[in-house]
């Protein structure tokens, strides 16, 4: 029996385990993150993150196309603080937004809604915090 034949694939599994598991997390301490699918082919992410006694709350629509005008708008526990339009870029033809409002007594709940201009397109993430 030749032992390097029978441990060589042992150890190459051991080792992408040990990467795969040792990776480091892409959120910090204390992020919320929610993800999912829009109405056709994209998707979007919602994260809330503490800042300083505020929350950071970005909201992503990811389309893999570049080029398309998206109107969003977000709320804070059911009251729009923050709109406007996008449009996707990059490789990624993907936009982001960032806002930072204040952290309200008990669970804030953020919202962000995206819709592609000219489609009925729409992506719709929550949050709570």
């Amino acid at each position: 029996m030749n032992i390097t034949r029978t441990l060589a694939p042992l150890a190459v599994a051991t080792s992408t385990a040990i990467l795969l598991t040792s990776a480091p997390a892409i959120a910090n301490d204390g992020d919320v993150i929610r993800r999912g699918g829009c109405s056709s082919a994209a998707t979007w992410k919602l994260k809330a993150s503490p800042e300083n006694g505020r929350i950071e709350v970005e909201g992503e629509v990811d389309s893999n196309r570049r080029g398309q005008t998206w109107a969003w708008s977000m709320s804070h526990n059911g009251t729009r603080f923050a709109a406007g339009r996008r449009t996707t870029q990059g490789r990624s033809g993907s936009f982001e937004v960032r806002r930072v409002p204040r952290n309200f007594r008990g669970t804030d709940t953020f919202r962000f809604t995206a819709r592609r201009v000219g489609t009925s397109q729409v992506c719709r993430g929550v949050v709570r915090f």
